[in-house]
């Protein structure tokens, strides 16, 4: 259950909620699979899955969550050759060419039908309350699937004051310096990867992957004005990920100083290894993000 990817959003206001009291609120959007004339269902669900039927894990004072959406699938391809048949079917018996809102009316029809046969597939998103460190964070590799978690959670509580992180400093620009100068802080180390974009409006991007970022024709780059816009790093041979320009993390990997932390604990059930593996990761996430916040100049007032 380790996050391979956080989307930080930082709490505005003291979260107050015990785990109980949140279970409670949580309750009421509990995850149903979808009807069969729905298109999408979404709710909570037990993050120890299986094993446990708890929609908080709570631990160490963090509380972790997990949304669950089931959609049907309807491939448009299927969708639209029956449509041009029922279409065409339609004028030839009506001899006349039908209108937007008829072609409207027929496709919800079709759609309507075919609902309860389509298959339907299924995705977890994960994600913790800190309430100590002020930070919720989701393991979403999108703002999108980030900010509907959190549109969901704040049906549950009627509001939740998180706002996405933001720091002094531009993220481009420090991520641009790194790069340029080839001189970072101490705990943080410049990997193989990256990637480039012109400042203008729709400008050239350049992809960098399994490159020496040192090189010169990088540098030229940058020397035309090119803005890093995400970049591979390694954080106290502790974290590796990429971050870009929003000050989002994405492919997330925690390395063997950490790993090594967990495999020590012993853990008899899946239970237990969640439990361990979430306790050891949100612990290792509270001293990360500050030290991310500091990187970037700080927290952006107001």
């Amino acid at each position: 259950m380790w996050f391979k990817n956080l989307s930080i959003f930082r709490l505005t206001e003291a979260f107050t909620l015990s785990s109980e009291e949140l279970e409670q609120k949580l309750e009421a959007l509990a995850f149903r699979p979808c009807g069969p004339h729905e298109e999408f269902a979404f709710g909570w669900t037990a993050p120890l899955g299986k094993s446990g039927q708890q929609l908080v894990h709570s631990s160490n004072g963090f509380m972790m969550l997990c949304g669950k959406k089931e959609e049907r699938v309807l491939p448009a391809s299927v969708v639209n050759e029956l449509l041009q048949e029922k279409i065409s079917d339609a004028e030839d018996k009506q001899g006349r060419k039908l209108s937007k809102k008829d072609r409207t009316t027929i496709k919800d029809e079709l759609i309507f039908e075919l609902l309860p046969k389509a298959f339907t597939f299924s995705r977890k998103t994960y994600a913790y309350i800190d309430p100590q460190g002020g930070w919720v964070i989701v393991d979403a590799a999108s703002a999108k699937a980030a900010e509907d978690l959190l549109s969901l959670l704040r049906k549950c509580l009627g509001s939740l004051p998180a706002v996405p992180l933001n720091t002094v400093n531009k993220p481009t620009a420090v991520l641009t310096e790194w790069l340029s100068s080839q001189q970072t802080p101490d705990d943080l180390t410049v990997e193989d990867e990256c990637e480039l974009r012109s400042p203008e409006e729709a400008g050239g991007i350049i992809r960098c992957k399994r490159h020496d970022l040192a090189l010169p024709e990088i540098k030229n780059h940058l020397d035309t004005g090119k803005q890093v816009i995400k970049l591979a790093v390694n954080w106290a041979d502790r974290l590796a990920f990429i971050v870009d320009e929003h000050l989002a993390i994405k492919r997330l990997r925690f390395l063997d100083l950490v790993q090594d932390q967990a495999a020590d604990v012993q853990a008899d059930n899946e239970a237990e290894r969640f439990d361990a593996d979430f306790a050891i990761m949100s612990l290792e996430l509270g001293q990360f993000l500050p030290r991310l916040v500091e990187l970037f100049g700080g927290e952006q007032a107001g």
